[in-house]
């Protein structure tokens, strides 16, 4: 199964617009969109697009439960657990449940068939609609410590057809990696400050490494001194919108409404942001199409 266009927002730091971005680019595009919240430690994307939600399924893992009357402690699950999950100590199998990724693998080893899997609660995911688009998110349970496995469930709720908006974790860590494997253009957006300048530097190299091809959106424009702008000509990367400092659309913002909506000026803003998007999704082939349900993204 294939999708339109699989287009990941991303930031190299939080609280540079990136779920300001990604909404109203969902809402301009309207029944051709599906916008999916890959944040699932903090999702937010609700919040602004009050989806109806249509359906809540557990997401769980497989963990190793060991039968302590056929286990012979040989040792060959620890060996072979590369997260060390599970480690036998003399008489004792000790497993660690929240580091298992659920491979699988210690009772595929086992020779006395002493390890079987049991479901372990790791989050939810949700789906439903607003105004006629799609709408998806993961929720991890609080205290878990791995974000990226119900990453990857919920980019798989990607339907057919749809252009599809992923709104993905802030930073660098393995949960963006996660979020933008396969996909087909990334949109960064950041800030001309210090801080931003310097995160961006770090997400251009993840994108680089995945090989992605990327623009730009800068936030709070009228900050810059010149040398976000010198930096995008010297490396090549083209800015397919500016915001400015805006108090208004801070206000909006924090009372979850959509710029498009708050201030239509920018509808048209947003409306050419999408046309741009996709005429470079087309233009690049896309390259991550098709990736983004596969069961290793």
């Amino acid at each position: 199964m294939k999708t339109s266009s699989v287009i990941a927002v991303a930031s190299g730091k939080g609280g540079t617009g990136k779920t300001l971005v990604a909404t109203n680019l969902a809402r301009v595009l309207g029944e051709r969109a599906q916008i999916i919240d890959c944040d699932v430690e903090e999702p937010n994307v609700h919040l602004f697009l009050h989806p109806t939600v249509e359906t809540i399924t557990p997401f769980t893992l497989p963990v190793p439960e060991v039968d302590f009357s056929k286990c012979s402690f040989c040792g060959r699950c620890g060996d072979v657990c590369q997260y060390k999950a599970i480690v036998v100590v003399g008489k004792q199998v000790l497993t660690f449940r929240e580091l298992c990724h659920g491979c699988g693998a210690c009772s595929l080893v086992c020779p006395e068939g002493a390890i079987r899997e049991q479901p372990r609660l790791v989050g939810v995911l949700e789906e439903g609609r607003f105004d006629g688009a799609l709408y998806a998110a993961g929720r991890l349970r609080i205290g878990e410590p791995m974000a990226a496995p119900l990453i990857k469930a919920v980019r798989r709720l990607a339907r057919d057809g749809r252009t599809v908006i992923l709104d993905a974790p802030p930073g660098t860590s393995c949960p963006v990696v996660a979020s933008l494997k396969g996909v087909d253009l990334c949109l960064l957006v950041t800030e001309p400050t210090p801080f931003g300048i310097n995160d961006l530097m770090l997400a251009l190299k993840v994108v680089e490494y995945l090989g992605l091809p990327h623009a730009l959106v800068i936030n709070r424009c009228d900050l810059s001194n010149g040398e976000l702008e010198e930096i995008c000509k010297r490396r090549g990367i083209e800015t397919l919108m500016t915001l400015p400092q805006d108090r208004t659309i801070a206000e909006a913002y924090s009372r979850g409404q959509l710029i498009v909506e708050s201030h239509p000026p920018y509808r048209k803003s947003f409306e050419s942001l999408a046309k741009d998007l996709l005429l470079m999704v087309e233009r690049n082939g896309g390259k991550g199409r098709g990736n983004l349900l596969g069961k290793n993204p």
